[in-house]
């Protein structure tokens, strides 16, 4: 009730415009009481400034909205900053709130302190399912499997509440608890655990050896542990007797920019591996040293929704001409955002500069082209049949 009160405070105040709904009133001016709210109606509104016409949205809303006594004033405000900045017109230029905020910086971490499992969600029952189990995560200490449907957490159903509050409330302070209720098997059995949090890192490279000794690594993402992932990756592959590589970026939305210039690193000669161009033409060159740990039989993986960083790799391993991209054309995202952070926790993401592979390709709107142009057929039959992988492995051994 206080903060109603408040709200409406707030609120009250003389204001600019007119209630076309409620009077029509040319070159005069008419005060009009409503619900106790004295509405200055018509006058020379252009002369309203900012303030004012948001004081009157305002008044408006606490007048005549339905569901007023939902909407906080900080929501509303909220509001102002996000169509702000959405008034740019751009995609890839956002503003996000605190939590927003403190999220985006844990995603681009690529560490969080949680359960180690990714949920994906049915956007029309809400079902939400476990798709990955991280290795020695609590999820997978605790005995929860892929398959398993969410049903309940700190045992209040969440079958009909949006993956994103619920993943907020399954992540925690590290050392602290939640409870799990799942939905195992054909005969849904129910099975509730208790899991301690912990620091997780995402696991953005996977990689195992194919047949005729042709390593494969897959990156979902590139974030700031990746780099770490990829390297040990290689490694290891290299320590197996690797004779070829496939790198698959299928899928590959992007991410942090320093991150595939260090991966690149290693797969590149000396040289620039991808350079940058702002609103003043400023140029920033991105380049690898002399210390390249893989030059062998190469191939890189791209479909249209390998984005951003995923095209940097690929479009530089291509102007060199050290690997073979295979797949179909990528997404087209030649441009770099760069995340400002607000005093008040909040941060903007905006978009800075145009980036170039090394042969002055900016593939903005137009994407990576491959080399070796193949479509993906599932095979129903066979689902772990993958013919644009094939194809890959294929090119490998041509080299």
């Amino acid at each position: 009730m206080e903060e109603k009160k408040q709200k409406n405070h707030f609120w009250k105040g003389a204001l600019f415009g007119a209630l076309a709904m409620f009077i029509a009133v040319t070159g005069t001016v008419a005060v009009m009481c409503y619900s106790g709210i004295n509405l200055i109606v018509g006058g020379n509104t252009s002369a309203s400034t900012e303030n004012q016409k948001l004081t009157y949205l305002e008044q408006l809303i606490d007048a005549y909205y339905l569901y007023s006594d939902d909407v906080t004033e900080e929501e509303l405000k909220e509001g102002i900053y996000t169509g702000y900045i959405n008034a740019l017109g751009d995609p890839y230029s956002v503003y996000y709130d605190k939590e927003e905020t403190k999220a985006l910086y844990e995603s681009t971490e690529g560490e969080y302190s949680g359960i180690g499992v990714v949920f994906s969600q049915n956007m029309n029952t809400k079902i939400s399912t476990a798709v990955r189990v991280y290795k020695n995560s609590p999820a997978a200490e605790a005995g929860i499997e892929q398959g398993d449907i969410l049903y309940k957490v700190n045992g209040r159903d969440i079958t009909s509440e949006e993956l994103t509050d619920v993943v907020n409330e399954i992540r925690g302070e590290e050392g602290t608890t939640v409870e799990l209720t799942v939905m195992r098997g054909s005969d849904m059995e129910e099975i509730t655990m208790e899991v301690t949090r912990r620091k997780i890192e995402v696991e953005t490279v996977t990689y195992e050896m194919k047949e005729d000794n042709i390593g494969y690594i897959c990156v979902t993402e590139f974030d700031k542990v990746t780099y770490k992932q990829f390297e040990e990756a290689l490694s290891d592959l290299n320590d197996q007797g690797m004779n070829g590589l496939v790198v698959d970026l299928r899928s590959n939305p992007g991410g942090n920019l320093s991150t595939v210039v260090k991966m690149l690193d290693l797969m590149l000669p000396e040289g620039i591996v991808v350079y940058t161009e702002d609103k003043n033409g400023e140029k920033v060159e991105y380049t690898s040293d002399a210390g390249q740990e893989y030059d062998g039989p190469l191939a890189v993986l791209v479909n249209g929704y390998s984005a951003s960083a995923s095209e940097i790799f690929a479009g530089a391993i291509q102007d060199y001409g050290v690997g073979t991209i295979v797949g179909t054309t990528s997404y087209g995202k030649g441009i770099v955002q760069q995340l400002l952070p607000l005093s008040d926790g909040t941060c903007v993401k905006l978009t800075v500069s145009e980036y170039f592979t090394p042969n002055g390709r900016n593939i903005h709107g137009v994407g990576i082209e491959p080399d070796v142009e193949i479509e993906y057929e599932a095979d129903e039959e066979n689902p772990e049949v993958d013919n644009q992988l094939d194809a890959a492995i294929e090119e490998v051994k041509k080299q």
